[in-house]
């Protein structure tokens, strides 16, 4: 079962691997680079390969392990 997290962001966006990394699925860029590069990375149930992709309130993220949902404070 994939682990449910909640992000909060105070700005219009975050981008993708930032996201990846505040969420704690990783631990660096270069990981998340890997990981969307891979296309391991699904945005609103599609594969998404842009590591700079603006995300923003309401989008969902899912990787293999995690779902990760965007929220504004």
């Amino acid at each position: 079962m994939k682990e449910v997290k909640r992000v909060f962001i105070d700005t219009d966006f975050i981008k993708l691997d930032n996201l990846l990394k505040l969420g704690g699925v990783v631990q660096t860029g270069g990981q998340a680079k890997v990981m969307i590069q891979n296309g391991e990375v699904m945005l609103n149930g599609y594969t998404c390969e842009m590591r700079n992709k603006k995300i923003k309130n309401g989008d969902k993220v899912e990787t293999p392990n995690h779902i990760i949902e965007v929220y504004y404070k």
